[in-house]
């Protein structure tokens, strides 16, 4: 039973400790002159945590060379001794339990098995205490020769870089190429790699360009690699740089670059275009209406070949048309074309000249460069300018500005006429259109449009008829009191529906031949003024006389008074009328109101109405200039004198009303003689219709005038108040 434990304490030692050594998968192989590093490590072992290694190497059936041990300095072999002096080999401590084997630069002589050996430190031998791996070193055979590239290169030119990377073909060993560029103050960017399995890798700042074809690959026969970068701009200026490399594939099939080669190809300076864009246009020229102009554009660069143009011709500064780098036209016609003729040449074709086409014409060239959908614009150059002249004749004709209608007084209407005749050199689908002027009478301010004799735009008609305002008769314009027309195609109308005094003046009327334009518009051909026509008249006042006429007379008290007022004019047109009904108890007494009726017969009461008595006064219009006045149940209080200020208004269309003249009417009396007391009986209920389920409320007021005692004159009022709920159950108490 003893033994038994025995045995099953040895067995779980064993499975817990067992000492696992390993190295570097191999074989390795390895260029000469090249560093490498040989890694060993142990695990599950026991003892102290830094654990100790030594190397050493067998070369075919030659016995075993010591190398180098982490704890014994003199365990190298004589034959290595000066080489781990001098640092060529050591042996670097990365962990507790895991160094490198180093060799600084490798020799062909270094191709051996290395055998990693750890001593050991566990309580039981257990595991592997040695592992090892086969290193072989061939010569370096890797070169690299670039061909320079052109030193100067024209900005939208291509660049070809030519690199012939080579080895002994004595080994399994696999290149591949890249190409760099360092610029001034910039870490080496990589542009384009060849790797070892021939996979191509662009840099981060080449793979779009790579896509769109600005960079090509290029294999010549001889093997040599040759790289295109196409339509090239100011960054692609620097030095560029060839690199080779030599791979090898190791365990798990991952590459390992054992040896590598970089060599300058040379500085590549890109020439701007702008520097030697050039752009003429020719020539200077004179036209008649209805000729061919044509006008060429030469452009001239160092770098033509790699430019995309685009040219546009400029009229004045204003585009005439233009041709794109992808030869699209923009903005021609039938009638205007641009073509390229030749490399770098570029004719304007204008059919049909009209006098629109007079001008500075110049053109403008923007160079592109670039490709696929990597394009920038490398320069922009605009030519001199040359003078195109086009001789024509002006369309002629004569205006004359005639009164159809005059104004005898304020308030008539006025219409003038603008005849034009003897038209002449008029080209066709010509129009003519109109601008009526007005220069006010010099004179005091009164109401003027202005105190000085400046000329004033009232309206004007363009060659489509459209209708602009001055700006002081815009309002009359848009509210018809002013009319602009054509009521031919030679003749023009302007016309005051009610002319005011401030209308006189002097008018002139201005008229436009308008001919077709290049651009499908009108343009002005010709312009001609009438003389000037004097609008005026013999201001006349206006006067106003009323007339109150007493219509029934009020005997006593209780009666109804009513009176009439007549209004007559002399120079006023169409007016309206307001009326104030008026009263004073004496000649010398205040003056109240007691009725007003506005321009739009709109009522209102004055402050000496008794509110409770509004419903017995009545004042409406009963004829164009005819008022009447009513007031019924007279009362002591009501006796006076009454008449009417009546107030003449006249108004323009879709202008407020503006007073004219003021007159005042004789007064008419309210007098009577009371001998007793006399009564007046209003009755008035706040329901108009009563329904057999509602309840009307009906006051009726006595009224009781009378002599008093003391003071001759006296008026009681009484109000009873009845409450019915069918109408016909009305009952006065």
């Amino acid at each position: 039973m003893e033994n038994l434990s025995l045995l099953l304490l040895f067995l779980s030692i064993g499975v817990s400790h067992a000492r696992v050594v390993s190295v570097s998968p191999g074989p390795l192989l390895r260029v000469e002159g090249q560093p490498v590093s040989l890694r060993c490590d142990v695990t599950d072992y026991e003892g102290p945590r830094e654990q100790d290694f030594e190397w050493t190497m067998q070369q075919g059936e030659a016995g075993s060379i010591q190398v180098i041990s982490t704890f014994d300095q003199r365990y190298s072999d004589v034959s290595l001794s000066d080489r781990v002096t001098s640092g060529d080999l050591s042996v670097v401590r990365l962990g507790d339990s895991v160094v490198e084997l180093r060799i600084r630069e490798v020799r062909s002589s270094d191709s051996a098995a290395y055998l990693c050996s750890t001593p050991s430190t566990d309580s039981v031998f257990s595991g592997n205490y040695n592992a090892g791996v086969t290193l072989k070193v061939i010569a370096n055979t890797l070169k690299v020769a670039p061909k320079a590239p052109e030193p100067v290169v024209p900005e939208g030119g291509d660049i070809t870089l030519s690199c012939n990377v080579t080895h002994h073909l004595t080994d399994s060993t696999y290149l591949s190429v890249t190409w760099s560029i360092q610029r001034p103050g910039i870490p080496l960017v990589d542009i384009l790699t060849v790797g070892p399995d021939g996979d191509v890798v662009t840099g981060s700042d080449s793979a779009q360009r790579y896509a769109d074809g600005g960079i090509r690959l290029v294999i010549r026969r001889d093997g040599a690699f040759g790289l295109v970068v196409a339509g090239v701009t100011q960054a692609d200026a620097g030095m560029y740089v060839c690199t080779g490399r030599d791979w090898t594939r190791e365990e798990g099939g991952q590459w390992k670059n054992i040896v590598e080669k970089t060599v300058e190809m040379g500085a590549v300076a890109v020439t701007p275009t702008a520097r030697s864009l050039s752009v003429v246009a020719k020539s200077n020229t004179t036209l008649n209406i209805d000729d061919t102009m044509t006008l060429t554009c030469l452009v001239a660069a160092g770098n033509l070949a790699s430019l995309a143009l685009e040219v546009t011709w400029l009229v004045d500064g204003r585009t005439a048309v233009s041709l794109g780098r992808d030869g699209v036209v923009s903005n021609g016609s039938p009638s205007v074309g641009l073509e390229r003729t030749g490399p770098g040449e570029f004719r304007l074709v204008v059919r049909g000249v009209r006098g629109s086409d007079k001008g500075m014409y110049s053109c403008r060239v923007r160079a592109w460069v670039g490709g696929g959908g990597r394009w920038y614009q490398a320069a922009e150059k605009t030519s001199n300018p040359v003078q195109v002249l086009v001789t024509q004749i002006k369309p002629n004709f004569a205006v004359t500005l005639t009164p159809s209608s005059s104004p005898q007084v304020t308030g008539d209407p006025t219409e003038l006429a603008c005849h034009v005749t003897n038209i002449t050199h008029f080209l066709a689908g010509g129009r003519l259109g109109v601008a009526w002027e007005y220069t006010p009478l010099p004179g005091p301010p009164g109401d003027r449009l202005t105190t000085t004799q400046t000329t004033l735009p009232i309206g004007s008609l363009d060659a489509h008829g459209n209708l602009k305002s001055g700006t002081l008769y815009r309002d009359r314009l848009e509210s018809g009191a002013i009319v602009l027309t054509r009521v031919e195609p030679d003749t023009f109308k302007l016309r005051f529906l009610r002319t005011q005094e401030v209308d006189m003046g002097v008018y002139v009327c201005r008229v436009t031949a308008w001919t077709p334009s290049r651009q499908g518009g009108m343009e002005e051909a010709a312009e001609f003024l009438t003389p000037p026509l004097n609008v005026r008249w013999e201001p006349k006042r206006p006067s106003l006389t009323a007339v109150a006429q007493r219509v029934r007379e009020a005997v006593a008290g209780g009666a109804t008074f009513e009176m009439s007022c007549t209004v007559s004019h002399v120079h006023l047109q169409d007016p309206g009328y307001s009326v104030l009904v008026q009263t004073q108890e004496s000649v010398d007494s205040a003056t109240r109101t007691v009725l007003s009726l506005s321009p739009d017969s709109v009522l209102q009461h004055g402050g000496a109405t008794d509110p409770n008595r509004r419903d017995s006064l009545v004042l409406t219009k009963t004829g164009p200039a005819e008022f009447r006045f009513r007031l019924a149940g007279v009362q002591q209080a009501d006796r006076g004198f009454y008449w009417c200020d009546i107030t003449a208004w006249t108004k323009q269309p879709g202008q407020a009303w503006t007073k004219a003249v003021s007159a005042k009417s004789n007064k008419v009396q309210i007098n009577f003689q009371e001998t007793g007391p006399s009564f007046a009986v209003d009755i008035r209920s706040d329901t108009t219709t009563l329904y057999p389920w509602e309840t009307a409320k009906m006051v009726c007021a006595l009224s009781v005038s009378g002599a008093s005692p003391k003071s001759g004159r006296r008026r009681d009022t009484h109000t009873h108040t009845h409450q019915v709920t069918q109408p016909s159950s009305v009952e006065t108490d």
